[in-house]
C-alpha cells in the first residue's frame, strides 16, 4: 500500500461540517447518503467531501475532539514516557490533520500550536519505530514492538524494510568458517620449514 492509497482511506473518515448555506437534498455517494445540509446545522461527511465544500466556502470544519491541545498533549506526555506505542484516538490522524489544518486552520483555535503538537507526536514515534527496527536487526529478527501503529506509520518504513530484512536473513544465514586459524597457522610452519629446510 503506497502513500496515495493511505490517504484516499484516511479521506474516507467522517468528519463534522457546519454549512454555510441551505440544501436540502441529500448528497448521495457509495459510501451512503449524506445531508440535508441547512445553515448552521452540524453534519457528518466524508472528509474528502468536507475539503471540497470548505475550498467553495460552502462550509466550516469542525476538527475532531481528539484535535484538542490539552487531548493531544496528553498524548505526547505518554508517548514520551511509554517504551510501546500509545494507541492514536484515530488510525489515520496524520491524513485527517494534514487535510484539515492545511485547508481549515481559520475554523480552528490555535491551530499552529496543534500542527506542532502533532508534528511532535509523530517524531516520537518515528523515532521509536527505528528503535524496533534496530532491536529487530540486533536480535535477528526475534522481535519487534509494533502494536498500534497506524497504517501512515507503516508505510514510512517500507523503503527499509527490504534492507533489513535481507540484512537479518543474511546474519542467520553466516557460517563463520571456524578452520581458517589452524590451516595459517600450518601454512606458516610449512613455510618456516621449508626456509630452514634450504639454509
Amino acid at each position: 500500500m503506497d502513500p496515495e492509497e493511505v490517504e484516499f482511506l484516511g479521506e474516507k473518515q467522517l468528519v463534522t461540517i457546519v454549512p454555510l448555506t441551505t440544501d436540502d437534498d441529500y448528497l448521495k455517494l457509495i459510501s451512503g447518503d449524506f445531508g440535508p445540509f441547512r445553515m448552521g446545522m452540524p453534519v457528518k461527511v466524508p472528509l474528502w467531501v468536507a475539503v471540497q465544500l470548505k475550498r467553495q466556502k460552502h462550509c466550516k470544519i469542525q476538527p475532531p475532539d481528539w484535535m484538542e491541545i490539552e487531548t493531544l498533549e496528553a498524548i505526547k506526555n505518554e508517548e514520551k514516557l511509554s517504551r510501546n506505542f500509545t494507541k492514536m484516538p484515530s488510525k489515520f490522524y496524520m491524513v485527517e490533520a494534514k487535510q484539515i489544518l492545511g485547508c481549515a486552520s481559520d475554523d480552528i483555535s490555535r491551530a499552529d500550536e496543534i500542527r506542532t503538537i502533532i508534528k511532535d507526536i509523530w517524531d516520537i514515534r518515528m523515532s521509536k519505530l527505528r528503535s524496533s527496527i534496530d532491536l529487530l536487526v540486533r536480535n535477528n529478527g526475534a522481535s519487534a514492538v509494533v502494536t498500534n501503529l497506524t497504517l501512515m506509520e507503516i508505510n514510512s518504513i517500507r523503503p527499509i524494510l527490504p534492507h533489513t530484512l535481507d540484512q537479518i536473513r543474511r546474519m542467520k544465514n553466516f557460517k563463520p568458517f571456524h578452520g581458517w586459524r589452524s590451516q595459517d597457522t600450518s601454512f606458516v610452519s610449512d613455510s618456516r620449514s621449508s626456509t630452514s629446510f634450504h639454509s
